[in-house]
């Protein structure tokens, strides 16, 4: 069944495209007809794509991975991070910082410099600094905050991009090429598709427009984020990396070496359901095995 219908979509102006002179051909399959010098989305292809993106989605989410939202443009911002902060995903609606991707170890150093100034605040340091010194410090971590202030859980790279307009995040969309990361986006009819690995035909204008495909793929996240749970909930006894994280965390460990220990406790995990395996094997075998050699030895 479709996540949303082709009343919905008309309401919310998703099929109004860009004038015919700014068009893109790439976008040719796309498009139902040309009214009044505008470009009309076909909205049956529409919902095909919506629905094909949003079931990847709810899989990533499924699977324990983050999906990093970008909207900078005026009209997406607000919408993007109040609709993604419900579901606890990542996201960038400032200025899309240059390597953010590509060179993301100076980002997470960035993100770093964020909790050592709080940790100053907390241990008594910051009351030893001059006024200028706080002054200086208190703006870095402000300016920090507002670039960055979003992505701090995201401890590695993300799974997937979502992309509000492909022209516009043209770098971000770049850097996740090539670095192999699948792009979720909102094609207009002057946008170029062909990059784009999940393409939902879409007016990325119109503040409506956005709203309704954003709230579609997050409602399809908080479903993958549910699944888990409940899974994860048949399995009492398995202790999941987030809580054994946060434990660690709470004693102020290396995040690196958190990944470390979580990836060895889950080897180690593995290792004894298969030693129990081959030691039921080899009892059951040996019972098997004990009134054959008592024949034998009448």
């Amino acid at each position: 069944m479709p996540r949303t219908d082709f009343k919905t979509l008309l309401d919310a102006g998703v099929h109004f495209g860009h004038l015919k002179r700014k068009w893109n051909p790439a976008m040719a399959p796309y498009i139902f007809m040309e009214r009044n010098g505008i470009h009309i989305i076909d909205l049956e292809k529409t919902i095909v794509k919506l629905d094909e993106a949003a079931s990847a989605m709810k899989h990533i989410a499924k699977s324990g991975k983050k999906v990093l939202f970008v909207a900078t443009k005026k009209q997406a911002k607000e919408i993007v991070a109040e609709k993604v902060k419900k579901v606890n995903m990542p996201y960038v609606t400032e200025r899309w910082p240059g390597g953010m991707l590509t060179n993301f170890p100076t980002i997470r150093k960035a993100v770093k410099k964020m909790g050592s100034i709080d940790k100053m605040a907390t241990d008594g340091t910051f009351t030893n600094l001059s006024k200028r010194e706080k002054l200086q410090v208190t703006r870095q971590r402000a300016k920090l905050e507002k670039n960055l202030g979003s992505i701090v859980d995201l401890t590695r790279l993300p799974s997937a991009l979502f992309v509000v307009d492909v022209c516009k995040e043209h770098i971000a969309v770049r850097e996740a090429k090539r670095l192999g990361i699948p792009v979720f986006a909102m094609v207009d009819t002057n946008s170029d598709p062909s990059d784009i690995d999940f393409p939902i035909p879409a007016n990325d204008d119109a503040s409506k427009s956005i709203s309704l495909i954003v709230e579609i793929l997050c409602q399809s996240i908080e479903e993958g984020l549910n699944e888990r749970k409940i899974e994860k909930d048949k399995e009492p006894g398995l202790k999941d990396k987030k809580s054994i994280r946060k434990e660690f965390e709470a004693k102020d460990i290396p995040a690196s070496l958190i990944e470390a220990i979580t990836e060895e406790e889950e080897e180690e995990e593995a290792e004894e359901e298969t030693v129990a395996q081959v030691t039921e094997e080899e009892d059951e075998e040996e019972v098997a095995g004990e009134p054959d050699e008592k024949e034998e030895e009448e």
